[in-house]
């Protein structure tokens, strides 16, 4: 989704005759499209605008060798739910009447790459925080000295002289270093794309400080949280999917949207949005001036009410339009930026899952540029039955601020090769693609939360104006529905109902 900070630019005739609406949904994402579908349903006028082709965001879909598979996220974050109910976004996907399509992950689980060779994620761990630190899966990785140093944190007095922050911080001196290079930080790296020096523990992993308190340790606190969510399983098993591809989650969304009436104008780049205070300052009179990418025809948009939901740099320069002090532009870290590159290959030895559902790389592993990669036909029996015997999907992903220049063919599987331990042969290539993915992570850096908490209560007190999206809820689908659907469902109440201002 794009914006410009010009609103003055000349615009032609057709912007005379303006396009009347309840509500305006800029961005056309996961969290947009529930916001849409909120509010139509409670019998309001929506137009959705995005300047991308089509819906969906980072939740996409491509063919490669004949097989459609996701572009962007392939899975759900199966957290949040109250003990014994789904999470939000199971909860939304049986809403959209495919309840009966969840899968979930082979339990075989991860691997993660250490410069010394490669061994299976512990099974009781939480962002690679071990819950049993002398495990033997856990000393295959840490040796028994690291091990050791782990199980210290049982008897180390949990003594706060500060409030607990910064993830990586708390995992040193609990745990040791080792924990934090051989098991945090690979996981913590593929899963945010981010050191866990600098991540808020609060944002990524909620509840671990107040178990830590409740447990007095802090492999208590993940053997505690673990039995909460009751994912006592194999790494990387606290996740699900539907059948068929995530992407089946945004057309239900759309084709729900459209049964109630949303007007969809894709490929339609915002310039400005104005609010309440052009008009009587009544909550009515937002214009929302976009421009078709494909007619060049700008269009102007009258409404009630404007939801935000796009990637934060944009939303940050539309609600610096309307005048909300969103801090300096170098106050908010810049986002991840990552390509996906997919291989489709014809090769008989990867029907054994030498390295179960994929691989974390760790820092330091010489000659893989790739941070992670998942076996796809190993993780999805529905995409192993699709694929067919012998031809496997591998997906790896790279940090586009780290590598040179895009990934080509022969790099990925150079890449794919190491990491299963196996030499991959060009001539086994059927398909190959990248996909790239701008501002594609919500940063969940320390001070993160104060930031988005500051934009939000100035948000609050515009008449009319709702933001959601990743960057205010927090990384993944589950963060996300879980802020944007209720969110949406109250601020559609009220339009509906005369409770805010109309």
């Amino acid at each position: 989704m794009s914006t410009s900070a010009d609103s003055d630019e000349h615009t032609p005739d057709s912007a005379q005759n303006p396009v009347d609406t309840d509500v305006v949904v800029i961005g056309a994402g996961v969290a947009g499209l529930v916001a849409a579908r909120e509010c139509a349903r409670k019998g309001l006028r929506v137009t959705v605008l995005d300047a991308a082709e089509t819906p969906g965001g980072f939740v996409a879909t491509h063919t490669v060798d004949g097989i459609r598979l996701d572009g962007g996220a392939e899975s759900f974050a199966t957290r949040g739910g109250e003990k014994g109910k789904p999470g939000p976004v199971a909860s939304l996907i049986a809403d959209l009447g495919l309840g009966d399509e969840i899968v979930t992950p082979n339990p075989r689980g991860a691997w993660v790459q250490l410069p010394d060779g490669a061994a299976p994620l512990p099974k009781l761990s939480l962002l690679g925080i071990p819950g049993a630190p002398l495990a033997d899966d856990v000393r295959r990785i840490l040796g028994w000295k690291g091990s050791l140093r782990a199980q210290l944190d049982r008897y180390i007095p949990l003594l706060r002289v500060r409030p607990e922050t910064d993830l990586g911080g708390i995992v040193r001196r609990r745990m040791g270093q080792a924990v934090l290079d051989r098991l945090v930080t690979p996981v913590v790296g593929g899963v945010h794309s981010a050191s866990p020096t600098v991540i808020d523990v609060h944002a990524v992993a909620p509840g671990l400080t107040k178990a830590m308190t409740n447990q007095g340790s802090l492999s208590g606190a993940v053997l505690a949280l673990l039995e909460e969510r009751g994912s006592k399983a194999a790494a990387g098993s606290a996740v699900g999917g539907i059948d068929g591809g995530m992407f089946r989650l945004v057309e239900a969304l759309v084709a729900d949207c459209e049964k109630f009436g949303v007007d969809f104008r894709m490929s339609t780049a915002v310039q400005s949005t104005g609010g309440p205070s052009t008009s009587s300052g009544n909550g009515a009179g937002w214009v929302t001036t976009a421009t078709a990418t494909v007619a060049d025809e700008s269009v102007h948009i009258t409404s009630r009410a404007v939801v935000v939901a796009t990637s934060f740099r944009t939303g940050l320069a539309l609600l610096g339009g309307l005048g909300l002090d969103t801090g300096a532009p170098e106050s908010w870290p810049e986002p991840a930026s990552v390509e996906l590159a997919t291989l489709v290959v014809d090769d008989s030895r990867l029907d054994a899952a030498p390295r179960g559902t994929g691989v974390l790389v760790a820092t330091g592993v010489p000659g893989i540029q790739a941070k992670a990669l998942t076996h796809a036909t190993v993780k999805w029996n529905w995409l192993a039955e699709a694929a067919g015997p012998g031809r496997h999907v591998l997906r790896l992903s790279y940090d586009r601020d780290v590598v040179a220049q895009s990934p080509t063919q022969a790099q990925a599987l150079a890449d794919a090769g190491a990491l299963l331990g196996l030499t991959l042969e060009e001539s086994s290539v059927r398909g190959f693609d990248v996909t790239r993915w701008n501002d594609s992570l919500a940063f969940a850096t320390v001070g993160h939360r104060a930031r988005v908490e500051a934009v939000r209560a100035q948000v609050d007190a515009v008449p009319g104006l709702l933001v959601v999206g990743a960057w205010m809820a927090g990384t993944g689908l589950a963060a996300t529905i879980a802020q944007s659907r209720p969110a949406a469902s109250d601020f559609a109440f009220e339009l509906r109902t005369g409770a805010a201002p109309a």
